[in-house]
């Protein structure tokens, strides 16, 4: 592969998300486990709405920094520009960090655990056949500038001291 043009063949995030909620979802359906009652339950069901209240905020923000810069969000696709503002200050991933909220918070809204634990086995995934081969990529499409920016900036979220 010739990770300097593209970092992969195959558009694999959207991929291992939406499978591995599926696979959560016959599990599901084959198997459920009880979600707790009451106000246990409840505080569960307000965390996925936060949690997927985030993962959309993220989203929206990454999409309109990929269109402000002018360069794709397909993750099977070569980056014209590296970008380093905005959300992408925060983390060098947010959509896969978003995906991740996603799939969890949709488990706990909706009392399917198999979907809590899909996430970060997708998430692994993910960081497994595209975020790596996308870091190559990008160190060798922008050497210095991506050094020095996967330094200041951490891989899913938060700045480093």
């Amino acid at each position: 592969m010739d990770y300097e043009s593209r970092p992969n063949s195959v558009p694999w995030p959207p991929l291992l998300f939406v499978g591995a909620a599926v696979l959560a979802l016959l599990l599901h359906l084959s198997s459920p486990v009880n979600f707790p009652g009451g106000t246990a339950g409840a505080v569960l069901q307000v965390a996925g709405v936060a949690l997927i209240a985030g993962a959309i905020l993220i989203d929206v923000l990454a999409v309109l920094a990929f269109r402000r810069h002018h360069t794709t969000i397909l993750p099977n696709k070569g980056a014209d520009r590296l970008i380093t503002t905005g959300i992408f200050a925060w983390s060098r991933n947010p959509i896969y960090l978003g995906n991740f909220m996603l799939v969890a918070g949709a488990g706990l809204l909706s009392g399917i655990w198999a979907l809590v634990l899909a996430a970060p086995v997708a998430l692994l995934a993910t960081k497994k056949l595209a975020v790596e081969r996308e870091e190559q990529h990008l160190s060798l499409k922008f050497g210095n500038d991506w050094k020095t920016y996967r330094q200041r900036t951490r891989r899913w979220f938060g700045q480093k001291s």
